[in-house]
C-alpha cells in the first residue's frame, strides 16, 4: 500500500484545507439558526410563493423554522456543492498528476503492476472523501449540541449517506476522466461538480427533464425528498453506484494500456 500511502501524505494539506472549509462554513450556517429561527418561518413562507426557484431548491418541501429544513438547504447546500467539488478534484488529480508532474515513470518502475496502482490511488481518493464527511458530519453533530439543538437522527444520517455516496460517484468519474488525460486538470472536476449540480436544477424545474436524476447524483442526495420521505431513492442511487462502477473500470482500462508521456 505504498502508493495509497504516498498518495494520501500528498495530498493531506488539500483535505485539511476543504475538511476546514466546508465544516467551518456548515458550523457557521448552524450557529446562526437559533437566532434566525423566527425569520427563516417568514421566509419560509415566502420562498413557497417563489414557483419553479423554490422548486429547483427543494424549498417548498421544508420547513425552514425547524433545524431539519434549515440544514438540508443551507448545510445541505453546502456540503453537496463543495464536497463534490473536492471529491471531483481527488479523482481528476489521482492518475494525471502523475505524468503533470513526471513522476509516473519513476513510479512506474517499481515492482508494482498498474492495476495495483490504479485501485491503490483510488482507494486513497475514496478516502480522502470518507475523512472529509466524517469529519464535517462530526462538526454539525457538535455545533448542533453546542447551539442547543438537535437533528432528526434518521433524516441527519440518511441525507450524510447520500452525500457520501454521491460525492463517492464524482470522484469515481473523474477517476475515470484522469485515465484520458495528461495533465491534471482543475477546470475538468470543477466543471464535472458543477454541472452535475446545475443538471439536478433543471430536474427540479421542469417535468421534461426528469430523465436526468438518472444521470446526476444530486437527484438521489436530494435533503428535500430524504427529509420528506424519510428515505433515499434507491433506484437512482443504485443507477449512480453503476455509473460510479463505470467510471472506476473506465479508468482500469485506459491506464493499464496507456502510453505514459515522459
Amino acid at each position: 500500500m505504498t502508493v495509497y500511502a504516498c498518495d494520501m501524505k500528498r495530498n493531506l494539506r488539500s483535505l485539511i484545507i476543504w475538511s476546514l472549509a466546508v465544516g467551518g462554513m456548515i458550523m457557521i450556517c448552524i450557529l446562526m439558526f437559533p437566532g434566525m429561527k423566527n425569520e427563516t418561518e417568514k421566509m419560509g413562507a415566502m420562498f413557497s410563493n417563489m414557483g419553479s426557484f423554490t422548486a429547483a431548491f427543494g424549498m417548498d418541501k421544508l420547513d425552514f423554522g425547524q433545524l431539519m429544513g434549515f440544514y438540508g438547504i443551507e448545510c445541505g447546500n453546502t456540503l453537496g456543492i463543495g464536497g463534490g467539488m473536492f471529491a471531483a478534484l481527488a479523482g481528476i488529480s489521482a492518475l494525471a498528476n502523475e505524468e503533470k508532474e513526471h513522476t509516473a515513470e519513476f513510479l512506474l518502475t517499481h515492482p508494482v503492476s498498474r492495476g495495483s496502482v490504479i485501485i491503490q490511488k483510488l482507494i486513497a481518493a475514496l478516502t480522502e472523501v470518507l475523512v472529509l464527511n466524517i469529519f464535517v458530519t462530526a462538526v454539525s453533530l457538535v455545533t448542533a449540541a453546542a447551539a442547543g439543538e438537535s437533528f432528526d437522527m434518521k433524516s441527519f444520517t440518511l441525507i450524510h449517506i447520500a452525500f457520501f455516496v454521491l460525492q463517492a460517484e464524482i470522484c469515481c468519474i473523474a477517476f475515470g476522466i484522469s485515465a484520458f488525460i495528461k495533465r491534471g486538470s482543475l477546470g475538468i472536476g470543477l466543471g464535472l461538480a458543477l454541472a452535475m449540480y446545475f443538471l439536478n436544477l433543471l430536474c427540479n424545474m421542469s417535468e421534461d427533464a426528469e430523465f436526468l436524476k438518472f444521470i446526476t447524483p444530486y437527484a438521489y442526495a436530494e435533503p428535500s425528498s430524504i427529509i420528506a420521505d424519510k428515505e433515499i431513492d434507491c433506484v437512482l442511487m443504485a443507477a449512480g453506484l453503476c455509473i460510479a462502477a463505470a467510471g472506476a473500470v473506465t479508468a482500469f482500462i485506459k491506464y493499464s494500456r496507456k502510453d505514459i508521456a515522459s
